[in-house]
């Protein structure tokens, strides 16, 4: 199966949380960007949480009747790369893409209604759906590559994308930020989440390590396949 070169990169506390009000506070969170633009993979994943936070104004469209219920795909905008979104039913709001810096990329599961296609195809916005009741993970990311021309991608979180790439087999390499600081709160969200606990650890080696005056340390593993 062909598909882009995956990186899964994510700031992290000393014990693995990654709540984003939460690294805003750790010494260290200034190198994140520095970091993520030096694994040179312009094209970034975001789940529908992160999304929601981070790219929109959090306002979501509201449901309409019907499933779309087949594959399919609409390349609205050519790019050399794209802010992907998973958001699995189709529910974000979003302004039209000849607005934005960089073009959004939606990939759904074939219960997102027809209205909502529309309503990104009169946006500008590209799409694609794949996978019955989830995200066919696997075929999104070769319709990616053959359809888009991706050649390397990095999922900027959160733990439950990054625990379903993960547990698909799909990541090549995980680059950890580690910021000078402990959470421990409980029920916070975590590098890898969701997984399920049949599943045994994915073995890793480690390529690379770089550390801060400040005290952040930057972490690059290759899984082992």
């Amino acid at each position: 199966m062909k598909k882009p070169y995956i990186i899964c990169h994510m700031m992290t506390s000393v014990d693995g949380r990654i709540d984003c009000d939460m690294t805003a506070q750790l010494t260290g969170v200034e190198n994140y960007y520095a970091t993520l633009d030096a694994l040179d993979v312009p094209t970034r994943i975001s789940g529908r949480v992160t999304a929601q936070t981070e790219l929109t104004s959090g306002e979501r469209v509201p449901q309409q009747a019907g499933n779309f219920g087949k594959e399919g795909v609409a390349q609205n905008t050519t790019a050399t790369s794209y802010n992907v979104i998973m958001d699995t039913r189709g529910t974000l709001a979003w302004a039209h893409d000849a607005a934005g810096q960089q073009p959004h990329l939606i990939i759904m599961s074939e219960q997102v209604s027809p209205a909502y296609l529309d309503y990104l195809n009169e946006r500008g916005i590209s799409w694609i759906v794949t996978g019955q009741k989830q995200i066919d993970l696997a075929r999104a990311m070769e319709i990616l590559a053959t359809t888009f021309g991706i050649q390397r991608v990095a999922i900027v979180g959160g733990g439950r994308i990054d625990g379903g790439f993960l547990d698909a087999g799909l990541i090549d390499e995980i680059s950890i930020l580690i910021g000078v600081g402990a959470d421990g709160r409980v029920n916070q969200p975590t590098l890898f989440d969701g997984r399920p606990e049949t599943r045994k650890p994915v073995p890793l080696a480690l390529k690379d390590v770089q550390s801060y005056k400040d005290g952040a340390v930057w972490l690059r593993y290759t899984v082992k396949k």
